[in-house]
């Protein structure tokens, strides 16, 4: 099995990630009872899913047991900064300005996040990273 540096998730195996990724390994019914929280979703719906995630790299699988567990074999942040990247390529030509000018003025941002912000801003402009 060929793996690439980064396999872009779906949609489905993103909301499974997240699940994953705030509760650390899962079996698969746990990761169907938090998704069915939400929506409706099948339990072999969810199993083909993070089947195929184990193929592209996305899981690990102990199977161990007779019950495997599923966990996140990529990490919430590295994920987010390529799909923003991407996203940022693709949706707003590259201007991180026009990216975050658009989520403010959709998004009323709560004094905690705009704290937030501004301390990144502070660290950037001091030549931090």
């Amino acid at each position: 099995m060929t793996h690439t540096p980064f396999s872009k998730p779906t949609d489905a195996e993103l909301e499974i990630l997240q699940v994953l990724w705030q509760y650390g390994p899962c079996t698969v019914r746990f990761v169907n009872e938090q998704l069915s929280q939400t929506k409706e979703v099948g339990y072999t719906t969810t199993l083909k899913i993070m089947q195929i995630m184990h193929e592209k790299g996305l899981v690990k699988r102990n199977d161990e047991s007779r019950t495997h567990v599923y966990e996140a074999n990529v990490s919430e942040e590295t994920t987010q900064k390529h799909m923003l990247g991407k996203f940022l390529d693709m949706a707003f030509r590259g201007s991180a300005s026009k990216l975050v000018m658009q989520a403010l003025g959709n998004h009323k941002a709560s004094k905690e996040e705009l704290n937030q912000i501004r301390k990144l801003l502070d660290k950037i402009e001091g030549g931090e990273k």
